[in-house]
């Protein structure tokens, strides 16, 4: 059977926890493969939903003890078609899209990004959140409204897509009937005040996160874009910082950053994947997230992670940093570690 185990944080790290089983070990494998923490059935108690290969979600109720384990489960069947790949939830985000103090969830597939409204029986599906396979999503809210709002990044497209030639990041804002797919935005290289130009297959919003980098309360978004040719330099990689405001998410004062821009360690090399992951969290307590940058192929596969710093005027580069496999023990070039690297799920 596998098992999903729940380590408890302390003033020293993790430590100790509880194992959730897999209740369906036969309808499916990795059972784990994606995770999500909100609470979805509004009893005030934090729950966990986890995905694996199949199309079942499994919802733990909240009241989680180390010895206890959950205080019941749900199972979510998800519109996920059978045998697509990549196979069954691949992400899963949390999210209150309708300021109902009850969490929702979206699940990722390969066929497309499904919303579920929460409530006291459980999740039950509202809406489709663009059509296809995306590369990334995550939520925020970008208006300051009190509802989440859901990005979506569509970094590889069909022949009849032509919203953007390198990729693109939908903004469905959140609103009183939940996530609203009247009210979005679209942003691309080509939308005004988003640096650098669209070109084909540079994987725009092939990895989303979400924070405030500049402690104005509204939520901000990196995107990456780890495709993206830096001069001569193929498939070096990018990250956009774009800032949200009363209006929304806007392009206006947006924010590019590579290795060959002045202050970030390194250089660009054509295949460093620079993006490939991206993360926003305040790793110093200063009231503003920091901007984390994988690049999983820098130094021939062995992978390397940047760390920029937040601030009033956003993402800076002075006290920049960047680090790689060997500096955490993680073996050297010829087991190809790809430090920095997320999965899909992650």
């Amino acid at each position: 059977m596998e098992r999903n185990p729940c380590p408890w944080g302390s003033a020293s790290g993790l430590s100790g926890g509880t194992t959730i089983g897999d209740p369906n070990p036969w309808g499916h494998d990795r059972f784990g493969q994606s995770l999500a923490v909100g609470d979805f059935t509004g009893d005030g108690k934090a729950d966990l939903a986890v995905g694996s290969t199949g199309k079942d979600v499994w919802i733990f109720k909240g009241g989680f003890t180390k010895t206890g384990g959950a205080a019941g489960k749900l199972r979510l069947d998800a519109k996920i078609e059978p045998g697509a790949y990549p196979k069954g939830a691949v992400q899963l985000a949390a999210g209150d899209f309708d300021n109902d103090r009850v969490d929702d969830v979206v699940v990722r597939s390969s066929t497309g990004n499904f919303v579920y409204r929460g409530g006291p029986t459980g999740p039950t599906f509202q809406t489709e959140a663009g059509p296809g396979y995306a590369g990334a999503l995550t939520v925020a809210d970008f208006d300051r409204d009190g509802r989440d709002d859901l990005a979506v990044g569509t970094d590889f497209l069909d022949i009849f897509d032509q919203t953007a030639k390198g990729g693109y990041v939908t903004v469905f804002y959140g609103g009183a009937a939940g996530v609203g797919t009247s009210r979005r935005a679209v942003f691309s290289q080509d939308t005004a005040g988003v640096p650098g130009a669209d070109e084909p297959d540079d994987s725009f919003g092939g990895s989303l996160a979400a924070g405030d980098v500049n402690g104005d309360g509204y939520g901000d978004l990196a995107v990456g874009a780890d495709f993206e040719s830096m001069g001569s330099a193929s498939h070096a990689g990018s990250v956009w910082v774009l800032r949200g405001g009363a209006s929304g998410l806007t392009g206006a004062g947006g924010q590019s950053f590579n290795q060959d821009t002045p202050g970030v360690p390194g250089v660009n090399e054509s295949s460093d994947l620079f993006g490939n992951a991206v993360h926003l969290a305040d790793h110093n307590k200063d009231g503003r997230a920091d901007l984390s940058v994988g690049a999983a192929d820098e130094d021939s596969d062995n992978g390397a992670v940047w760390v920029l710093r937040g601030s009033t005027q956003g993402i800076t580069v002075t006290g920049g940093v960047s680090f790689g496999a060997s500096s955490v023990g993680i073996g050297k070039s010829g087991n190809d570690p790809m430090f920095g690297l997320t999965m899909p799920g992650t």
